[in-house]
């Protein structure tokens, strides 16, 4: 096998794995073979594959070179700017393994994370099922058609055909495959749902329902044990019960224990316990299962807004899709992990998976790192976005895909709402309250344990119906306490003063507003900015804006993150800084001419953007020329300074909206701001001309890499002037190789309209780095 690495550049790790596969749960990722296209019988075990491509999952072939190309963006592609000028189709994968003797009466099921989209499945030759939507988890028990100590063929067909979502996607088996061989006698898929009803400083009660299942032709007298571990590893709690099941019967049994003096998650102490469940038959134990969870407590109302264990907490949030930039839509835990450390570090302590379930590793991370998650179920329901969107399936399949989502993801403390869906076509009718009433009611079933909420657009009187089947009410693009604006907020509140309330999405232009309204509201709880993480697909949203055209093209990114493709911050992200952290304070300029050509028929409501400021002061034909120089600070006033010499003093406060605009003469050197509280000094920021590059420097994230085949370090590589500045103009052209036991996987520099291969080992520089 391999080992290997991404852009910045990334390196993914390798085991070698052996089959057969040992019992339980095993990651099934290594050895697929892999077509691209059509492939008329490829269901049947004896079809030739020898030719195909041998791969490891996670995988995303809309990532990759278009065929007899060096780029995987094409300007005639179906899916356009919506998806980033990438191409979908049909492929195909097959994996042959074998099951050794002592599986041999056992059961045995597969799960599929996520597979992008319409994916059939068949087992040597025999069709297990179809799974159109392409965001939530699947399995199917395949005891009945496995052949022990044979070669067993898994073949699957995935067709991501026509237009059929609003961003980039990605194709193909794009999350991690797991192989379970259990005995007849288990606990089901999904089966242990911890919650904890009660807290208290001195105990918590922890509710602990286990679905059992007897699977076996005989009455199995069973123990249930349930132990649970704190976040130390010490057990600190542990009961027990009895249940007689007959053959091919399940049972739910519940069970209650009391943890004392419990240590609560939060986003500052994420502690994690871990549920431990064992199955005794006759005193042979023949089913272990561990489950994560967390002790603690949420709440919503309009007085008190937003309570994490009793205590208020307003929400810095951002929106996500699920692509990981240059990895394309592979969910690779090492890139989901990383994507959530960025976000924490730069301010924001809850997500919104817009606009649909996310990857298991994602909300782990979540859970690990304090990451507050509002889990989304749809972008659609009946009424179409796309001609080949899932309202082709919701009919027959919501009830499916809203049980795999909230079964699968209920233990995560992480997750402090549900979301049944986003901007609804049919949202202000009668019909569409009727279906939100329908989602809810049976989403309640599942886990009532947190509230409901939804993302609404074009809001107004005729959402009340809708909101009053919510519980927290998702405003898009609300845009409280802006002059220029009404405030939406006051207004509703002034109508309806019980409902809660928050910005489910918000314009990065309108930041100022967006939080300044959640911080004089109580019942607004938070805001989302679209978004946190850029993202491919909905192709320069962040500059040429709405509506999208075909002659957008080259444009594949949406340019409207806080963070990049490969999480290095822009500067809207840097002004968030100054709206949620104290003693903020950073440097922009804007260029004497646009950083891209502008778009003379963007629609006035189109605001996506951020202002077009960069962080350079290396402008070698401006000399004398003014330009215009932002300061973000949270700090009480700023001062700048060009080569030492002060050019003004400046107050940053909310009257300000946080900035202080300078017009400098431009002459080489060093600008330097600095913020002070009174005539303290407490941060700075500092811009310096650079000369022409002459070193390369590489920083990795992780030195140290584990040898599993999905480990990854991303690489950050800067051009550098002999006195260590990046130069922010350089686009030169850099090559990678790595010796050992591992490979380049991915590569890129955030460039929004850059055509360059995403897998190649070369990239151009972009603003000095890549």
């Amino acid at each position: 096998m391999q080992r290997i690495l991404f852009l910045a550049f990334l390196l993914l790790s390798v085991a070698m794995q052996a089959q057969p596969i040992p019992a339980k749960t095993t990651l099934f990722d290594d050895g697929w073979r892999f077509h691209r296209g059509g492939a008329q019988g490829a269901e049947k075990p004896q079809f030739n594959d020898t030719d195909w491509r041998l791969l490891d999952l996670p995988h995303d072939w809309s990532i990759e070179d278009v065929p007899g190309t060096n780029s995987p963006f094409n300007k005639d592609a179906v899916s356009q700017a919506n998806g980033g000028f990438t191409t979908g189709g049909t492929g195909w994968y097959r994996k042959t393994f074998r099951l050794p003797r002592a599986h041999k009466g056992q059961r045995v099921q597969v799960q599929f994370d996520g597979v992008y989209m319409n994916a059939e499945v068949w087992l040597n030759g025999q069709l297990l099922g179809t799974h159109p939507y392409g965001y939530t988890s699947f399995w199917y028990d395949i005891t009945d058609k496995v052949q022990p100590e044979a070669d067993n063929v898994l073949a699957v067909q995935v067709r991501n055909e026509g237009l059929n979502s609003r961003w980039y996607s990605g194709s193909g088996i794009y999350r991690h495959v797991w192989l379970t061989v259990q005995e007849p006698v288990h606990v089901g898929q999904w089966g242990t749902y911890i919650t904890t009803p009660q807290i208290t400083p001195e105990a918590a009660q922890v509710q602990a329902e286990t679905q059992l299942f007897n699977e076996s032709s005989e009455v199995a007298p069973l123990r249930l044990i349930t132990r649970l571990r704190s976040p130390a590893g010490r057990e600190v709690a542990r009961t027990e019960a009895s249940q007689t099941l007959a053959a091919g019967a399940s049972a739910t049994l519940a069970q209650t224990l009391t943890v004392k003096a419990p240590e609560r998650w939060s986003v500052d102490k994420p502690a994690i316990y871990m549920a431990i469940t064992e199955v005794y038959q006759r005193d042979q134990l023949v089913d272990r299962v561990e489950a994560p969870f967390g002790i603690r407590s949420i709440s919503f109302d309009a007085q008190t807004g937003f309570q994490l264990n009793g205590q208020p907490l307003k929400l810095r949030g951002g929106c996500i899709h699920h692509d990981n930039g240059p990895l394309g839509a592979r969910a690779y835990d090492r890139a989901e992990e990383r994507k959530i450390e960025l976000l924490k570090a730069s301010g924001f302590n809850a997500i919104r998976c817009s606009h649909n379930p996310p990857s298991p590793a994602l909300l782990a991370a979540c859970d690990r790192l304090g990451m507050l998650v509002i889990d989304e179920a749809f972008d659609m329901w009946r009424e179409a976005k796309n001609p080949y969107d899932y309202h082709l399936y919701f009919d027959q399949w919501w009830q499916q895909d809203v049980a795999n989502m909230v079964r699968r993801d209920r233990n995560h403390p992480s997750i402090i709402l549900w979301s049944i869906g986003n901007e609804i076509p049919e949202r202000g009718t009668p019909a569409g309250a009727a279906t939100a009433r329908q989602l809810v009611s049976y989403l309640r079933t599942l886990d009532a344990t947190r509230p409901i909420t939804a993302g609404v657009n074009d809001l107004g009187p005729d959402k009340d119906l809708y909101f009053a089947e919510l519980d927290v009410s998702g405003y898009n693009y609300a845009a409280g306490g802006d002059h220029h604006k009404p405030d939406i907020y006051a207004q509703d509140h002034a109508r309806l003063p019980k409902r809660v309330m928050f910005g489910s999405e918000s314009y990065p232009l309108e930041a100022f507003g967006s939080w300044m309204a959640v911080l004089d509201h109580p019942y607004v709880v938070g805001d989302f900015v679209w978004t946190a993480f850029d993202y491919i697909g909905e192709a320069s949203i962040g500059w040429l804006g709405y509506w999208q055209y075909q002659h957008f093209y080259p444009w594949n990114l949406a340019y409207c993150g806080d963070l990049d493709i490969c999480g290095w911050k822009r500067p809207q992200s840097y002004y968030r800084d100054a709206l949620w952290k104290p003693n903020q304070v950073s440097l922009f300029v804007k260029p004497p001419a646009p950083s891209f050509p502008l778009n003379p028929n963007k629609e006035e409501w189109s605001k996506w953007e951020w202002h077009d400021v960069v962080a350079d002061w290396t402008w070698p034909v401006q000399e004398n020329h003014p330009l215009t120089v932002e300061v973000y600070s949270s700090c009480e006033q700023v001062e700048l300074l060009l080569n030492g010499r002060s050019l003004g003093l400046k107050p940053t406060n909310r009257a300000s909206q946080f900035t202080a605009t300078f017009t400098v003469p431009y002459q080489p050197g060093e600008l330097k701001a600095i913020g002070r509280n009174g005539r303290k000094q407490v941060s700075t920021a500092t811009l310096r001309t650079a000369a022409q590059p002459m070193r390369l420097a590489l920083t990795a994230d992780r030195k140290t890499l584990t040898a599993n085949n999905q480990d990854l370090s991303y690489i950050t590589v800067e051009l550098l002037d002999a006195q260590g500045t990046r130069h922010p103009k350089a686009e030169n052209a850099l090559k990678f190789e790595v010796t050992g036991p591992g490979v380049v996987v991915g590569v890129g520099n955030a460039k929004p309209n850059s055509l360059e291969s995403y897998q190649q080992p070369q990239r151009n520089a972009w603003q000095g780095r890549a």
